[in-house]
């Protein structure tokens, strides 16, 4: 499935260029990737699904900076990546914010390890509040962790993020450890953000209604070692998008129904226990779930 916005390689927003990765082992080179490619335009929202072990996080981690592809590599707007960088932040399941520190302290740590030197404290009170507020976070910024719940948390974790201003925000399944209510609100923010805020967005998920309600584009990776794109899905659903309307939209659910497909028909993962070879336990939830 080609997308729409395929652009040419040296006009590409963010270029992941045939990229391998080998981890060292005591028995030898372990390839995790082999010969990822990927084009990435400039205010996409793309989502990288796949089953445990399939490089997802691998992937991230070569973007934001932390490892270097053994093969290929990364340029964003033409520039090679290979440390991290203020214009790549990332947010992780688990929010890391410092319990000591408030809300506002926080994401003030962030905001002066960028702009110390071009922002006076003025200016940086007023970023700070301001993307507070632009997570609905404002009325709870001088709050310490132990104080708030875990969705507000990851607010606040997204909040450090985009007062980088980065231009790409890699998202490792952020909002993964959150209960269905919250993890729902935190997605209809999320796409009030980048709509808002234009965002290149790379997001790791496990959730197939996730990605379909979110994203541009997903991208799906066949299963380890050795792994790498199997197909890439375009998603043409109208912006802004309710997840009540979408319920029976009929593109919505041929759209879903596909991922699955990859997910549990081609890319079926088989597990051994005890010397029998089995399907995998998600596997059988997820047929569950579909019956």
């Amino acid at each position: 499935m080609k997308s729409a916005k395929t652009t040419a390689d040296n006009q590409a927003f963010l270029n992941i260029s045939q990229i391998d990765m080998v981890f060292p082992t005591d028995t030898g080179g372990f390839t995790a990737l082999k010969d990822v490619d990927l084009k990435i335009n400039k205010g996409e929202f793309i989502s990288l699904i796949g089953h445990s072990g399939c490089g997802k996080s691998t992937v991230l981690n070569i973007v934001a900076g932390l490892y270097q592809a053994t093969k290929g590599g990364v340029l964003l707007k033409n520039k090679e990546v290979n440390e991290p960088g203020p214009e790549r932040a990332v947010v992780f399941q688990n929010h890391s914010l410092l319990p000591w520190l408030t809300s506002y302290q926080n994401v003030e740590l962030a905001v002066k390890q960028v702009f110390n030197k071009i922002m006076s404290n003025a200016e940086m009170k007023d970023w700070i509040e301001h993307n507070l507020n632009l997570v609905h976070m404002g009325h709870a910024m001088h709050k310490r962790p132990d104080e708030i719940s875990g969705g507000m948390k990851q607010r606040i974790g997204i909040a450090r993020a985009l007062a980088m201003q980065p231009e790409v925000l890699l998202m490792d399944e952020p909002f993964g450890a959150l209960d269905a209510l919250t993890r729902a609100h935190m997605q209809d923010s999320l796409m009030e953000i980048q709509s808002e805020l234009n965002n290149t967005v790379i997001m790791i998920t496990h959730d197939v209604d996730e990605a379909v309600l979110l994203s541009d584009r997903i991208v799906m990776m066949t299963n380890g070692p050795e792994a790498t794109i199997g197909e890439i899905l375009d998603v043409k659903l109208e912006r802004p998008r309710s997840r009540l309307s979408l319920a029976k939209n009929l593109e919505y659910n041929r759209l879903r129904s596909e991922v699955l497909t990859f997910l549990y028909e081609k890319q079926r993962k088989v597990e051994s226990f005890n010397g029998k070879t089995s399907v995998s336990p998600v596997v059988n939830q997820k047929r569950v779930n579909e019956n």
